[in-house]
This record gives structure tokens, sequence and C-alpha cells, in this order.
């Protein structure tokens, strides 16, 4: 009797390469690991934030502190141009989802270009609101080393804290520039995925998640 030789049946493992084992790309999954870690930095601020104001006997009331709108004189409308820029940033994000639809549900080149233009634009009216706040505050003499308002401390963290989130919101619209320009020329059509527009949008959700927890700890508390 002769011995018959078999040999091993090859059974293809996620984990050997060629398939992601998360079942997402790679590009994918690297952005999350860097909105993780992102959102360590933004937490530490916050928490510095949190320690700060309960270890001072008096805060600066919000409503005294954010009253003022442009363009109206001796305006006494306390937390109404937050809840404008607040608006502004939701919205961005409502067009950066349509543009996301439309880049992986239907492939729709100037669906996406339009809907990421509108997101540009809701990005670069956060950032003009947030220009004329910081010149408007400045001017009534708060800075990173006086407040008229009160705590010395709530100057230099709303503008280190609101400035960190400022330049994530400038980042965003530079990568978005990026990105539509590539969609109006068919880099993603000719790679025949929008995949990056959903990296961008990712990023962008991020940084409107963000601001609610900034908006809650300046302006609300």
């Amino acid at each position: 009797m002769e011995a018959t030789l078999t040999a091993p049946t090859t059974t293809k493992n996620s984990w050997n390469g060629g398939v992601s084992p998360f079942k997402v790309s790679w590009g994918k999954l690297m952005m999350w690991y860097f909105l993780l870690g992102d959102s360590f930095s933004f937490a530490s601020f916050l928490v510095t934030y949190g320690a700060l104001r309960f270890s001072y006997d008096s805060w600066p009331v919000p409503n005294e502190v954010f009253k003022s709108f442009p363009f109206v004189e001796h305006a006494n409308w306390p937390l109404m141009f937050v809840s404008l820029m607040t608006f502004i940033l939701i919205m961005s994000s409502v067009t950066m989802v349509l543009a996301v639809h439309y880049g992986n549900a239907e492939k729709d080149k100037k669906k996406v270009a339009m809907w990421l233009f509108f997101t540009i634009l809701g990005g670069i009216a956060f950032l003009s609101c947030q220009a004329w706040e910081w010149t408007h505050l400045i001017g009534e003499g708060m800075v990173m080393t006086s407040n008229p308002f009160g705590a010395t401390a709530f100057g230099w963290l709303f503008f280190c804290i609101t400035g960190f989130h400022g330049f994530h919101v400038f980042t965003g619209v530079i990568i978005n520039c990026i990105v539509l320009s590539n969609v109006t020329s068919g880099v993603y059509d000719r790679k025949g995925t929008y995949e990056m527009v959903e990296k961008c949008g990712l990023y962008w959700h991020f940084v409107d998640l963000v601001w609610v927890f900034v908006f809650m700890a300046f302006y609300l508390l």
C-alpha cells in the first residue's frame, strides 16, 4: 500500500495582507486613529479649562462677554453671534454629508463639487466670524495677559482653545479646496472612488463635534 501525500490546504487569512481585517480601507482607518489622538489634545485643553474654571471664586459671565453683534452699535444680544457661528458650522457639516453621499452613492462629480464648495464657504464664513469676535474682544481689552471681564485665565484659555479649533477649521478648508480641485479635474473618477471626500468628511464632522464642547465650555457654563 502506498501512502498518498496531499498538499496542505492554504486558508486565506485576513491578516496575511491584501484584505483589511477591520473591513475598512487603511486610509479611513488611519484617519480614525488621527481623530482619536486629536481628541485627546482637545480633551486636555478642556480639562485644563474645567480645572481652572472651578478653582476661581468668580468667573466672567458669558452673557456679558459675548453680547455684541457685528454692525450693531451697543448691541446687547447675549450669545446671538456665537449662535450664528454655530449654525454656520453645523450647516457646513450638512453640506459635507451631501458631498460624501453624491460621491459614494452616485459618483456625481458636479454635485460633489457643488456641496464641497458650499462646505468651504461655510468654513470661511465661520473663520471670518471668529476673526471679528477676536478683534472685538481684543478691542475691549481681553488679551492673553489681562481680562476686563474677570479672571485673567479666561482670556488666555479662550484664545488658546478657540484658536486651536480655528486652526483645525482653517486646515479643513485648505484640504477641502485641494479635494475640490481634484474632484473638478476628474481625479477621483479616474480612480473609481471618492473615498478621499469621505475621509475629509470624517475630519470635518470631528471639527464640528469638538465645537459643541468648546461652545458649551465658554459660552454656556
